[in-house]
């Protein structure tokens, strides 16, 4: 027996040298190296900022925000080690005893078990190995543990271990899961909160608050009791943690500022540009929205597209569902089951309907009451967009049962509402260099991610008129001009038919002036205007502010803006207005970063300057200079081309000011606000709805229309149906922006003149008013013309004085 021992000692002995000569020359030669530990990349997503550095989005498939030792919580860190590790400040980074344990339950019951994995262990496993079972991955990881512990400290192990390690719902490290169960930052969990998320990387669906929320509060009493154990917490707080009830739900992104399309916008750019690391690599791509206008853009269009589908009635409930007598909170969530908010919009059920009042129950906020002032507008939706006759009871709209929608138009106060069937956009733009403000593309970006603003072109109507007016100055007429409102035919041979175009109202007023003309809106003198100056003409002139020719019209209908154009083509060409002749690019991307300081992109948008016109004269030479400075090196910036001049833009503005004072857009004038200028658009049948306006400071455009094109309703103008959009967005965007008189440019000047023939008047004309023309356009007097001429809208383009050819 002795004998048998000393042999089977040998062997015993024979095996464990053999062993560790494996793991010396086999083993730990195979080993990954460490020192990607110490400048580890995580897996971040994407992140898309507004100029304020606001969140607007997040895209990628882990939810994941890295944080320092330091930003973590103290009592995040105790509630970790009390559930996962409680000696990793005190072990080598394998922990013995719980090897032995795990060895002890081994030869007991002859399966693995959990145990003896250390933080430093499950670091090991997470960046390098696989989560196989085996007793060769248990090797690796014991000894890549020995070899983290050395290369890194504590708190550098722990920060890896908090930053990587998943706790479900796609959130990886304790950053993203405190937002993802509890909607909040790290720093504001309370204990037992933190427990709850403590408990989780064990089995983070076996503990789930969301899944298994009976479980999850097992877990987090063994984690508050272990916790209690170790001195973490004393007994007052233990009870408190125990006793408060779980209020995890799932959060989505914790969004500063709502601009889904813009968002959109940029995942796409960052995609193009990175592929598909765009979305795990850390880049926080910058734009220039701003996040108040942002804010305010969406409140007008949402407000705008409301009250249009409120003027054109009720289309209904959206089902009716049979409720016992005896149904209850149940009965009523089932009835709602599968149908989500749109917009702020939400669904209910109606409970109870009284004389001029109905009850309704909102599963977040139990019963509600609708009061007549929130029911009255649901008047029948009919044909056409019409309406049939006022509700007078609430028996007359809804029954119970009926699923329907509600809105909090102010606080506390419910009206009846439904998804808007009609569609529409908003833009707004810095006219200085293209910078996009503002960008709504759609009423709910769920429901439809077309976007309007850049994917959708339709026909601009009179919102296009102000190009061709100003083709009309570069081609020598004056604000003053008289063309000849009047029926006309027309056999053009662009066109498939007879055309035999008409003002909106019907009506024709003869001889008038260019100014009264675009106040008015008036399509017969467009068109004859258009004919004057020519089309190959205008269609040149109008491509200087950005419009693609090959998409526009070669007919005279051009005049009417029957051309399809993006909104945000029209807000760029607009901005050639506001900004005194400059044609800019829109742009949304600011800059992109990654990591700390890393810039990767920064926008160099064409800028207007206008005193890079002047002529700069260097400074003396001397020894020491070495010349004068070149263009660039004086202009570091690029500068945005002239289109037009300054006196162009000025007369233009002039004209399109009293399209506010008193013409098509004088609803603005509720802004009270002396530098407004704009133009509204409505195309035939109403199936557009525009209005374009802008100050020196800001271009807006907005659209309202139905993504399959049709009428918009009796009198739904561009004035009505897309000039409320306009007002209630600038009325917060120019909120602390003085209005700013635009200077009057060089070469033109003010004079009296007669109204009804556009020329100079005598001194003592009382029917007299004032115009501004350019020096070398002036009318003539009226005491010199024998014969007042009734129009001049045959006046042949080469007649007038090309006063703009030489600049182009």
């Amino acid at each position: 027996m002795k004998r048998i021992f000393l042999i089977l000692g040998g062997l015993l002995t024979a095996a464990a040298l053999l062993g560790a000569l494996a793991v010396y020359f086999v083993v730990i030669p195979a080993l990954p190296s460490i020192d990607s530990l110490k400048e580890v990349q995580f897996q971040v997503p994407l992140r898309v900022y507004s100029r304020e550095q606001k969140l607007i989005a997040e895209f990628g498939e882990k939810r994941r925000a890295p944080l320092s030792y330091d930003e973590i919580p103290p009592r995040l860190v105790q509630a970790v080690l009390a559930a996962e590790d409680d000696r990793f400040f005190e072990h080598p980074g394998v922990d013995y005893r719980g090897l032995l344990r795990a060895a002890a339950y081994l030869l007991r019951t002859g399966e693995k078990g959990q145990g003896g994995s250390t933080i430093t262990m499950q670091v090991a496993r997470n960046f390098f190995l696989s989560r196989e079972k085996t007793y060769l991955r248990k090797l690796n990881e014991i000894l890549l543990a020995l070899k983290i512990e050395k290369a890194l400290s504590k708190e550098d192990i722990l920060t890896l271990y908090l930053n990587k390690i998943y706790f479900g719902h796609r959130a990886y490290g304790v950053a993203a899961a405190a937002q993802v169960y509890y909607g909040l930052p790290v720093a504001s969990l309370s204990t037992a909160q933190i427990a709850m998320i403590a408990g989780l990387p064990k089995a983070p669906s076996a503990y789930n608050p969301i899944i298994n929320p009976s479980r999850a509060l097992s877990r987090r009493a063994y984690v508050l009791g272990r916790m209690r154990e170790l001195g973490f917490i004393d007994e007052a707080e233990y009870r408190a943690a125990m006793a408060t009830p779980d209020d995890a739900r799932l959060h989505g992104l914790s969004r500063e500022v709502e601009a889904p399309y813009a968002a959109e916008m940029v995942r796409s750019e960052m995609v193009e540009r990175f592929g598909d690391a765009a979305y795990s690599e850390g880049y926080r791509a910058y734009t220039t929205i701003d996040a108040e206008m942002q804010t305010a853009a969406n409140a007008a269009q949402r407000r705008a597209l409301l009250a249009y589908d409120a003027r054109h009635g009720f289309r209904g409930p959206l089902a009716r569902v049979a409720l016992g007598e005896d149904a209850g909170e149940t009965e009523w969530q089932a009835a709602l089951k599968g149908r989500g908010e749109v917009n702020g919009l939400l669904p209910a059920l109606v409970l109870a309907v009284t004389d001029r009042s109905a009850t309704v129950y909102e599963p977040r906020r139990g019963a509600l009451s609708l009061d007549w002032d929130g029911l009255a507008w649901a008047a029948p939706a009919q044909a056409g967009g019409r309406t049939g006759p006022p509700p007078t009871a609430a028996a007359d709209i809804l029954a119970r049962g009926d699923v329907v929608y509600i809105d909090e138009d102010a606080p506390g106060h419910w009206r009846l509402a439904q998804v808007p069937q009609v569609e529409g956009a908003l833009v707004s733009l810095s006219p200085a260099d293209g910078a996009i403000r503002a960008l709504v593309g759609g009423f709910d970006f769920r429901a439809s991610k077309f976007n309007r603003i850049t994917q959708a072109e339709r026909q601009p109507g009179s919102n296009f008129k102000p190009f061709i007016y100003s083709a009309a100055l570069a081609k020598g007429f004056t604000p003053a001009s008289l063309i000849n409102d009047a029926p006309v035919v027309f056999e053009d041979e662009g066109l498939e038919a007879t055309w035999r175009p008409e003002n909106y109202s019907g009506r024709v007023f003869g001889p008038t002036r260019l100014r009264e003309a675009l106040v008015k809106s008036r399509n017969l003198v467009s068109i004859r205007l258009l004919r004057a100056i020519g089309i190959p003409f205008a269609l040149d002139y109008v491509s200087r502010f950005g419009f693609d020719k090959r998409r526009l019209p070669h007919d005279l209908s051009l005049a009417l803006g029957s051309g399809a154009v993006t909104p945000l083509e029209i807000a760029r060409g607009y901005s050639v207005f506001a900004n005194n002749g400059h044609r800019i690019d829109p742009y949304l991307l600011q800059r992109i970063e990654q990591g700390e300081e890393t810039v990767l992109f920064e926008a160099q948008p064409a800028t207007v300057c206008p005193r890079c016109e002047e002529d700069v004269a260097p400074e003396p030479a001397s020894e020491a200079f070495a010349g004068p400075p070149t263009r660039e090196e004086m202009l570091p910036i690029k500068v945005a081309p002239r289109v037009i001049t300054p006196q162009n833009a000025y007369l233009m503005r002039s004209m399109m000011r009293d399209v506010i004072q008193r013409g098509t857009g004088r609803r603005a004038r509720v802004l009270k606000r002396p530098d407004l200028a704009g133009k509204t658009g409505t195309t035939n049948d109403q199936h557009d709805a525009w209005f374009t306006g802008y100050t020196s400071d800001l271009v807006a455009t907005a659209w309202v229309g139905f993504d399959r094109p049709q009428p918009l309703g009796e009198r739904e103008t561009g004035g009505r149906a897309a000039l409320p959009m306009w007002i209630d967005f600038m009325r917060v965007a120019l909120r602390g922006l003085p209005a700013r008189p635009l200077e009057r440019p060089p070469g033109l000047v003010t004079v009296r003149i007669d109204p009804d023939s556009g020329l100079l008047a005598p001194a003592g004309y009382p029917k007299a008013i004032f115009e501004t023309f350019r020096a070398e356009n002036l009318p003539e007097p009226m005491e010199l013309q024998t014969n007042v001429r009734g129009s001049t809208g045959d006046r042949k383009a080469a007649d007038a004085p090309a006063v703009e050819e030489e600049l182009f």
